[in-house]
C-alpha cells in the first residue's frame, strides 16, 4: 500500500466502504476500521502498520491544510 486509494481498495475487499463527504473525517473512519480488522485478527500486522502510517500522514497533512 502506498496511496489512500490503496488502502480504501484493500478496506473494500472487506465489505468496508467509506464515504462521508469529508476527507478528515473519512480518514479517521478508515483508521478506526483498520484498527477493528487488526484487532479481530483479520488482517496482518504488516498492512496494518503500513495503512496507519499513511493515514495518520494524510490526517496530519489534512489537519494542517485546515488551520491554513
Amino acid at each position: 500500500m502506498k496511496t489512500i486509494f490503496d488502502i480504501q481498495q484493500f478496506l473494500k475487499t472487506y465489505g468496508t466502504i467509506i464515504y462521508v463527504g469529508h476527507r478528515l473525517s473519512d480518514l479517521q473512519l478508515m483508521e478506526d476500521e483498520l484498527k477493528e480488522l487488526y484487532k479481530s485478527q483479520l488482517i496482518e500486522m504488516r498492512d496494518f502498520q503500513t495503512a496507519l502510517l499513511l493515514l495518520r500522514q494524510e490526517i496530519a497533512f489534512e489537519k494542517e491544510r485546515q488551520e491554513k
